[in-house]
């Protein structure tokens, strides 16, 4: 059923000339971010921040896909159009980060993680999926 769908998405990210917008930072590391610059960590300016990313003009030139973040992927704006309508209008598929993070493994030597999020995984991809995401990033 998604043989031809796969195919076609695969060559439109992989398009000569144009590469993948990584928008799917955590709510930590884009509070980061917000640091350096002095603003706060909110769900609005989050909203704002990525709102800018996927409004801008011509982003599609550019970028053939955009890997977001969990609360992104169902984001709209204060107008209602939702952030995956934005991508498409620039022709960029939407992707999303499907990992819940890293995590410490117990007894293992000091700085060894574990990616989590493997219980789940099929029901959250199907809510993706349904919510327009076509592609997908696991760490």
């Amino acid at each position: 059923k998604f043989d031809a769908e796969l195919i076609e998405n695969a060559n439109l990210i992989a398009t000569s000339g144009k590469g993948i917008l990584a928008a799917d930072e955590s709510l930590g590391t884009i509070g980061k971010r917000f640091d350096t610059i002095g603003v706060e960590n909110t769900h609005d300016n989050r909203r704002k921040y990525r709102q800018l990313l996927f409004q801008t003009k011509g982003l599609g030139e550019y970028c053939s896909g955009a890997i977001c973040f969990e609360e992104t992927l169902f984001e709209k704006t204060p107008e209602g159009v939702s952030f995956i309508d934005l991508m498409k209008a620039e022709n960029i598929i939407p992707g999303i980060k499907v990992d819940k993070g890293q995590a410490p493994i117990k007894d293992a030597a000091p700085g060894e993680t574990s990616t989590q999020g493997i219980d789940g995984l099929a029901a959250r991809c199907q809510k993706y999926y349904e919510a327009g995401a076509r592609f997908a990033k696991w760490r």
